[in-house]
């Protein structure tokens, strides 16, 4: 069973396919918010049929222990505000992931990403049985930093020219996370 996540304010959960037409309009809300921050999206990206198919590959995913990508919903509203996905999922001597994370416009500096991680990351660490989470923000996101320290992670270097993202190539600071004994 895909996971749900309860949070005072949020719900934590993997939408099923038939949700597809929520995840798209949480995009479509949040697109000039977002796609600054993220790599280009694929063809198709705000649209119906690709958010059900990747909706059914997150449970696929999830049930073989690959990846956990959530969304977080405002309880008692239904509305989608931000998502975390833990992907990239490494095994062997690793046993590592990486973190990614969004949250709405109307939504930032409430609080919401720390107490969605908050509840998420002890649950990934037990669920996915990994040592370490990884995650890299980009030295301009401040914000991002922040919360990043407010959680535990752990500046472990700095990467130039990491990612493609909003037509460049960005330099990102690389964090991460490892499983309390």
């Amino acid at each position: 069973m895909p996971p749900e996540l309860l949070t005072p304010r949020l719900k934590l959960w993997m939408p099923p396919p038939e949700r597809a037409e929520e995840v798209v309009a949480y995009f479509e809300r949040n697109r000039s918010h977002l796609e600054p921050w993220e790599p280009a999206r694929p063809s198709g990206f705000y649209s119906r049929r690709f958010w059900e198919a990747r909706l059914a590959a997150n449970i696929q995913e999830q049930a073989s222990s690959q990846s956990m990508r959530l969304f977080l919903e405002l309880r008692g509203s239904g509305r989608l505000v931000g998502s975390c996905n833990f992907s990239n999922v490494m095994r062997g001597a690793f046993q590592a992931c990486h973190l990614g994370y969004a949250i709405g416009a109307a939504e930032q500096g409430r609080g919401f990403m720390h107490e969605a991680l908050s509840g998420a990351l002890p649950f990934a660490f037990e669920q996915l049985a990994l040592h370490r989470i990884m995650a890299n923000y980009q030295p301009v996101n401040e914000r991002s930093g922040r919360l990043l320290r407010r959680l535990g992670f752990v500046v472990e270097g700095y990467a130039r020219d990491y990612l493609y993202i909003d037509g460049a190539w960005r330099d990102h600071v690389l964090t991460s996370l490892t499983r309390p004994l």
